[in-house]
C-alpha cells in the first residue's frame, strides 16, 4: 500500500515551530482585552500642593498610577494599607533623609510600616501600584 501522501510533503520541526509561531503572533495581534494607555491619553488631577496624580488602572482597590511631583514637592509620612511599589521614571525622589531614588530605580513601601516623607528637589515623574491614596493614612 503506497501512502496518500510523498513524506518529503512534510513539515520539518523547525519549519512546524515557524508556522505555529506565526499562527500564535496572528491570533495574539488580534486580542483586545489589553489595555494600552498613550502619554497623551488620561487626566492628570491634584492629589496635594504641588503633586498631581494620573490613574491608569484601579481594580479591588489597589491602584496603577502616576505621580508628578513638581520641584520642592513633598509628601508626609504615611502608611499604606497594602505593599506599594514605586518606580521613578524621571527625576529623582528622597524618602525621608536617608534614601535618594533616581531614574530607573524601585522603593517598595510594606503594608502597615511607616513610610518616611517623600520630596523631590527638582521635580520627579513615578509610576506606583498600591492602595487608593487616603488622607486618613497621613501620619499628623
Amino acid at each position: 500500500m503506497e501512502p496518500d501522501h510523498d513524506p518529503s510533503d512534510l513539515a520539518t520541526p523547525k519549519q512546524a515551530r515557524a508556522m505555529r509561531l506565526r499562527l500564535l503572533e496572528r491570533v495574539a495581534d488580534a486580542e483586545d482585552s489589553h489595555l494600552t494607555i498613550g502619554p497623551g491619553d488620561g487626566e492628570w488631577q491634584a492629589f496635594s500642593e504641588g503633586v498631581a496624580i494620573k490613574v491608569l488602572r484601579e481594580q479591588d482597590g489597589v491602584l496603577s498610577y502616576l505621580l508628578r511631583l513638581e520641584a520642592g514637592a513633598r509628601l508626609p509620612a504615611h502608611r499604606h494599607p497594602v505593599d506599594e511599589e514605586c518606580v521613578v521614571l524621571q527625576g529623582s525622589l528622597r524618602v525621608g533623609s536617608r534614601i535618594e531614588v533616581g531614574p530607573g530605580g524601585y522603593h517598595l513601601a510594606h503594608r502597615g510600616a511607616l513610610h518616611a516623607g517623600i520630596s523631590t528637589v527638582a521635580g520627579a515623574t513615578l509610576f506606583l501600584r498600591g492602595a487608593v491614596p487616603d488622607a486618613s493614612q497621613i501620619v499628623s
